[in-house]
């Protein structure tokens, strides 16, 4: 055997080895394909019901999510009409309201006046309107007169 007899054996075993090696990566490489794609249509088959699921809340969801916009609606639209109330109520009754309570007061301090006589120290007060003001107005009280000037 000559050298270039050895060297061609040599290379043909290299080959052969590479060959072999090759094969064996191919071989794992189609079952890890095999593998992946039986887990791809695992997940397939299960992804399918959980995403109609999944739809099915956000459908739910958002049915309910009108029910509470159209509820907010009719709170605000009442709020709006209570105020509107409230306001018509205040302006109606509030002004003959506070004119009946002090025709009111001023009828219980006429019956008072008439029933007990009224000390003198005491200063004598008008009701006008829901105002009360001194009835003498140059009358002196505690030692000054109204203008604060001492006698």
């Amino acid at each position: 055997m000559s050298g270039g007899e050895v060297a061609g054996i040599l290379v043909a075993v290299f080959w052969a080895i590479l060959v072999s090696f090759l094969a064996v990566v191919l071989v794992r490489l189609a079952q890890t394909l095999r593998a992946t794609t039986k887990l791809v249509a695992d997940v397939t088959e299960q992804a399918v019901p959980l995403l109609a699921d999944a739809s099915a809340t956000v459908r739910s969801a958002q049915t309910q999510l009108d029910k509470v916009d159209a509820i907010a609606t009719d709170v605000q639209e009442v709020t709006s009409n209570a105020s509107a109330l409230s306001t018509t109520v205040a302006s109606t009754f509030g002004g003959p309201l506070v004119k009946v309570a002090a025709f009111g007061y001023g009828v219980r301090q006429a019956i008072g006046r008439k029933s007990v006589p009224e000390p003198e120290a005491r200063s004598r007060r008008s009701v006008i309107v829901g105002r009360t003001v001194p009835s003498a107005r140059g009358r002196k009280r505690n030692g000054r007169n109204s203008r604060g000037s001492k006698d």
